[in-house]
């Protein structure tokens, strides 16, 4: 499901690699990332025409990159949980109720009211109903094709030589996993049969703080840390309404991912800093974003009441 933006394009790569006959689904914006691949047309929203695109059709898994709310991934578990031998399900760390006690593992309490609701309530209904699912929970997603800004929020500020301005003192710790390490997994799932009935954490194999992260897009990008100008402010002392001035929730969000490494015999390839040269030289700089207008105002403002 989707297979033209971000995780699926990575995912589409490495299982045509691999050699699986593969069949993406998705509205047709967007190009397909490898030639001679299957395609079938559709918003996902429209349950009818879904059903009717897929009534005829014939899966051995279903990878399910894109489904954020309960009502995305039904209408799929419906048509096909008992034609398939796998449905791998793309949840989100955001999941885990927040702890004391980190990192996050697998068998942590859960929230039901974050604001990945959704995801919580799929993974929910895919373990009382009768399919084969595994679910991956990422962290922070990055690397080339990422649409969210969180590399990219960084490299905004240090092409153009801005001070980095980093909430409370820069000591929150965090994850960042490299998109095409967390299609390796997925693909590692696949037609495993341990992995049934299974949910594992999918991440980068170490933790970083939010100045470590500032510091490490600066060598990614050739900077010494000396070029590095940050800044460290209370957002509860400045008055921003709802405005989010950092890409990054404002507290210690990891995981441990032993579980995928061990049963998925999967190890990251990148390591932090070859994952944002990667994703720096090979899709932001192309994209020209170090030459677009873009909006610093909030950053002014914080910089003002500081």
């Amino acid at each position: 499901m989707g297979g033209t933006r971000f995780i699926g394009v990575s995912l589409t790569k490495v299982l045509v690699a691999q050699g699986h006959e593969v069949v993406l689904f998705n509205r047709g914006n967007k190009p397909c990332p490898v030639d001679g691949v299957t395609q079938i047309h559709c918003d996902r929203q429209d349950i009818t025409q879904l059903k009717d695109k897929l009534k005829g059709e014939n899966f051995d898994a279903i990878f399910d990159n894109n489904g954020r709310e309960l009502k995305d991934t039904q209408p799929l578990v419906e048509l096909f949980k008992d034609k398939i031998s796998q449905f791998i399900y793309v949840s989100s760390a955001g999941v885990y109720l927040p702890s004391e006690q980190m990192p996050h593992r697998e068998d942590d309490a859960l929230d039901p009211q974050s604001r990945h609701k959704g995801k919580y309530e799929t993974e929910e209904y895919l373990k009382n109903q009768a399919i084969p699912f595994t679910s991956i929970r990422p962290v922070y997603i990055y690397g080339s094709g990422n649409y969210n800004d969180l590399e990219a929020w960084f490299f905004d500020r240090l092409v153009r030589n801005l001070p980095i301005l980093i909430p409370n003192g820069g000591l929150h710790i965090t994850q960042f996993g490299h998109v095409s390490d967390l299609a390796m997994a997925m693909s590692k799932v696949l037609g495993n049969s341990n992995a049934i009935g299974q949910i594992y954490n999918v991440s980068g194999d170490r933790y970083v703080t939010f100045k470590g992260l500032a510091l490490a897009c600066g060598e990614a990008m050739g900077k010494k840390p000396e070029e590095i100008e940050i800044k460290y402010y209370d957002p509860a002392k400045l008055n921003l309404g709802k405005r989010k001035p950092f890409p990054i929730r404002m507290q210690h969000f990891f995981t441990d991912i032993s579980k995928a490494q061990k049963e998925l015999n999967w190890q990251p390839k990148y390591d932090l800093v070859s994952g944002l040269k990667e994703s720096f030289e090979n899709d932001y700089l192309p994209s020209g974003r170090d030459k677009m207008e873009l909006d610093f105002s909030l950053d002014q403002e914080i910089l003002s009441q500081i």
